[in-house]
């Protein structure tokens, strides 16, 4: 952690400004292989003379100012803008609803809405109030909203170093909803900066002082993964070199031009990646070629090249639980993959595994600065230097959430080792009971399945039934062969033999009475994962509950839905 507790976020922005202006920070595509670079001199340059024009609309202190878009150069600049000016960012989603557009800008009171990269706009443009002022960035969607461009143009630029206060609000960020609806994070400026700060000490502990890093923003910005080990430790380190992706279509040749040295991903991702190379070769081939001498080197190499991989010096996920058995895939490639945990409660700034302290199955050991503890029912408690400062407009949530000596409430189960790794054993709230009375955590269990290299999500649920049961969504790049009758036929055995092997792994009372194959995939637009990829358990078991009593009836360890 950063001796120095008097310096913030733009502090450390404003000494980058200063002494390498030229140093290219952002590199944005802008369609048909070509791309901007911008350097700290431009964003910053581009950024005071948007917050100059936030001030002369005349807005309080503190107003709140949101982002609509995806990962962008001008999310970064109009960031920097909002505090300059000296007010606080709310960002939202890129893939929501209007519902929960104009619930977030609502709630928030927001006072103006920065238009950014978006793909559902006409979608999303009836949940915007009228009468809220708006502005487009450059790779907006077509709107009658006054430009970015127009306005920078002809703004003079905020000089100087505007302060903040360490309590002051950086941002709010609302809680992208898997139980519900959004709760908003209250987030202060000495709260991010610790967290970036221990970020940035944490990398450059692993992979060394004074090297210019490489990084892919693509992980939603409004999210505060992202947010934290992406943007705000960019902001903080000045050493670090920004891409951003331009679509889903071009991520890979977006991945091969930045060849990042840092990646951090989320589990679901990771799994894509692997199910990727296992649709152009098979896993036992795989296998046996890794396990060769020289050989086995070249092809791991080959495998991270063709990801856009090779480079990375560290890669780490988080977000939600990655299966042992893929960090071990990971790392027989030869990619040093370490999974970490952390909440937007606390900046994303908590545990994280290292060469030192790595097991697959445990989210790592607490990051400098941050004390943990279980309670007596095994919840995790957090004491973090990235802590936040309550849920906006919530007292009485702010106050639950928080034991009396001021450890937060984390809401996950969890197990200490001597050595201080930790590893997540589930959710408080996604305990359910059988029919037998015992409590199951779907989790462990779900990351079990997950580890077979035919499945690319799994739920495992069954309140009051007689045992639990697992529906499973299958590989996309498998699902267009579902059609063929012998190909089911593979895959109902396949899925038989996962059956047996997860049953017998866990205890009597956890035991699944079957798979259910699921033919539609869970998507961020069907409402089945929210925008960080996470189950949505509750909308998922609304949709199959009029099914589960004919499943059960029918007996059969493995079914489609």
């Amino acid at each position: 952690m950063s001796a120095n507790t008097d310096k913030l976020i733009l502090d450390h922005v404003f000494d980058h400004e200063a002494s390498h202006p030229e140093r290219v920070f952002l590199t944005q595509p802008v369609g048909n292989g070509q791309v901007i670079d911008y350097t700290w001199s431009q964003v910053l340059d581009q950024s005071r003379r948007m917050a100059a024009h936030l001030q002369s609309r005349g807005f309080p202190r503190g107003a709140r100012i949101a982002i609509l878009s995806k990962n962008c150069a001008h999310f970064f600049m109009a960031e920097l803008a909002i505090w300059i000016g000296g007010y606080t960012t709310v960002a939202i989603f890129p893939t929501e609803t209007a519902e929960t557009v104009r619930f977030v800008l609502e709630h928030s009171e927001a006072s103006l809405l920065f238009v950014g990269k978006l793909d559902t706009w006409p979608q999303q443009q009836p949940g915007v109030p009228a009468g809220l002022p708006c502005i487009a960035f450059p790779l907006a969607p077509k709107t009658s909203f006054e430009t970015w461009d127009a306005i920078v143009a002809k703004a003079a630029p905020v000089s100087g170093r505007p302060q903040r206060a360490a309590d002051e609000l950086a941002m709010l960020i609302y809680t992208s909803g898997s139980t519900g609806r959004p709760k908003g994070v209250m987030g202060s400026f000495g709260a991010l900066t610790r967290a970036a700060e221990g970020i940035v000490a944490d990398t450059r502990k692993r992979v060394g002082e004074g090297i210019e890093s490489r990084m892919l923003s693509y992980l939603p910005l409004a999210h505060s993964f992202e947010r934290s080990w992406v943007e705000a430790s960019s902001l903080v380190d000045g050493n670090t070199r920004i891409f951003f992706a331009e679509s889903l279509e071009t991520f890979l040749q977006d991945l091969q031009r930045a060849r990042p040295t840092l990646f951090i991903s989320v589990p679901r991702l990771w799994l894509k990646f692997q199910q990727g190379v296992f649709a152009k070769m098979p896993p036992a081939k795989l296998d046996r070629l890794l396990g060769l001498p020289i050989i086995g080197r070249l092809v791991a190499k080959k495998v991270l090249k063709g990801l856009g991989l090779d480079a990375v010096k560290q890669a780490g996920s988080g977000s939600a639980p990655l299966p042992p058995e893929l960090i071990r895939w990971y790392r027989k490639l030869g990619l040093k993959l370490f999974e970490g945990y952390g909440m937007t409660e606390d900046n994303s700034y908590s545990h994280s595994s290292n060469e030192s302290y790595s097991e697959p199955g445990y989210v790592g050991v607490p990051m400098a600065g941050v004390e943990v503890k279980l309670s007596p029912e095994g919840e995790v408690l957090i004491k973090s230097p990235g802590q936040f400062s309550g849920y906006y407009k919530d007292p009485e949530l702010t106050k639950a959430s928080f034991t009396e000596d001021g450890f937060f409430r984390t809401g996950d189960r969890g197990e200490r080792r001597s050595d201080g790794l930790l590893k997540i054993t589930g959710r408080t709230k996604e305990l359910f009971k059988t029919a037998k009375g015992k409590y199951v955590a779907p989790a462990p269990i779900e990351n079990r399945l997950n580890a077979h290299p035919m499945v690319e999500l799994s739920m495992v649920s069954g309140v009051g039934q007689p045992a639990a049961f697992a529906l499973v969504v299958i590989s996309e790049a498998l699902r267009p062969r579902l059609a063929d009758t012998a190909f089911r036929g593979e895959v109902e055995r396949e899925m038989e033999g996962l059956l047996a092997h997860v049953n017998r792994e866990i205890a009597d009372y956890e035991q699944l009475q079957m798979i259910v194959v699921v033919s539609d995939p869970w998507s961020i637009e069907n409402g089945f994962l929210t925008p960080t990829m996470k189950i949505k358990r509750s909308r998922i078991e609304s949709a199959v509950e009029p099914q589960i009593e004919g499943w059960y009836a029918r007996r059969t360890r493995v079914l489609w839905a």
